[in-house]
């Protein structure tokens, strides 16, 4: 379920308690026929900070939009505790006449729901009720909270006065991200966050996350961000997610590291096999080996195969170097002075050639060398 009437937050789920573990079996999913995740499956636990990575295209905004609810899955199920709020940027950023600072404040709307029902509840024990739980959820400090995300996105205390409809379009997605980390769902997503911050907001960010007190998922081509926000990595490769623990560093050298026993045990496995036929080969039309070759089959039939490790290489293109030539201008001088010079012969000693025909002879006829001239 998705609240209406604030266009910068899109949540799924009720108000509730915190999430526990993530899970994500068997999904499959096309977009225009074409299959972009199959039979893929991962777990995530409870407060994990993971940066989903894949190269474009791959289909890792396809698998936010499953999460979301959005879209369906062709086989598989995602299974999020019940009452577990999801949060997102919406791509609509706000834009209407009210301040940021309320445009935020009001995207956290179990604290609008409880103090607008406070206004006419009379029933004493559900005003008690009311009262104990806006400061269960610190509703006191709610203004302060707000005005701390503004302004660590970049909004001093007078620019979060102004509406929001005097900000460009990044700006106003400035305010959106800030509605939705003022929110705190208990399953936060983020696609391409930085996208539309400088580095300082981007810095804050950083930080921000990684003391997030919930789960988060993050796309992002950041490198910095997801080594300093992120304490694990979900790959989406080869229609396939896989679980690293630790920052896209340690991702990457635990990537190279079972990319390289893979390819070790293909050799081995290839090197084994053929032996196994080899023998197969020269035994198998033999009576007195026709039992040996016959176990060798089985045992080739029990072995498998190991895969092949799929490297993704980005097709490079270059472009040629341009024909270096002179300026149009230096070039019609050269030919005015070449119009203007006297004639010239060579000289015997140094070959040069161009000695006018008045001059004398050049200076290695008279000097082997000469001091430069003062300036």
């Amino acid at each position: 379920m998705k609240p209406r009437g604030f266009p910068g937050l899109a949540l799924s789920g009720e108000f509730g308690q915190n999430p526990g573990m993530i899970t994500l079996n068997n999904l499959s999913a096309r977009i225009v026929g074409r299959l972009l995740i199959d039979q893929a499956s991962v777990a995530l636990p409870a407060g994990i900070k993971a940066g989903l990575v894949g190269k474009n295209g791959a289909g890792k905004s396809t698998l936010f939009k499953i999460i979301t609810g959005d879209m369906e899955a062709e086989t598989g199920s995602v299974s999020i505790p019940k009452n577990a709020r999801i949060g997102q940027v919406a791509q609509e950023a706000p834009g209407t006449e009210e301040p940021l600072i309320e445009i935020v404040l009001k995207a956290d709307k179990e604290r609008e729901a409880l103090l607008a029902e406070a206004e006419t509840a009379t029933d004493p024990h559900r005003i008690a009720e009311i009262h104990m739980r806006l400061s269960d959820i610190h509703a006191h400090s709610a203004e302060s909270r707000a005005a701390s995300i503004l302004a660590g996105l970049g909004f001093d205390a007078d620019a979060q006065l102004r509406p929001a409809s005097s900000f460009s379009g990044g700006w106003r997605m400035r305010v959106a991200l800030a509605a939705v980390l003022f929110s705190e769902p208990d399953l936060l997503l983020l696609d391409e966050p930085t996208n539309y911050l400088d580095l300082e907001g981007t810095l804050w960010l950083e930080d921000y996350i990684s003391k997030y007190p919930h789960t988060v998922i993050i796309i992002s081509h950041d490198r910095d961000l997801l080594n300093t926000a992120v304490n694990a990595i979900v790959h989406l490769d080869q229609q396939k997610l896989t679980f690293y623990r630790g920052s896209y560093d340690q991702f990457e050298r635990q990537r190279a590291e079972a990319n390289e026993l893979q390819t070790k045990a293909k050799a081995k496995n290839d090197a084994a096999r053929k032996h196994l036929q080899a023998f197969i080969d020269r035994f198998k039309a033999k009576a007195s080996k026709a039992r040996q070759a016959q176990s060798r089959v089985k045992a080739l039939e029990r072995m498998g195969t190991v895969s092949s490790v799929i490297e993704d290489h980005v097709q490079g293109f270059k472009f040629p170097d341009p024909e270096k030539k002179p300026p149009r201008r230096l070039s019609r001088w050269k030919a005015h002075q070449s119009a203007i010079r006297p004639a010239s012969r060579s000289c015997s000693i140094c070959r040069c050639a161009s000695i006018p025909t008045t001059a004398s002879p050049c200076s290695a006829r008279t000097a082997t060398a000469s001091p430069p001239s003062p300036s």
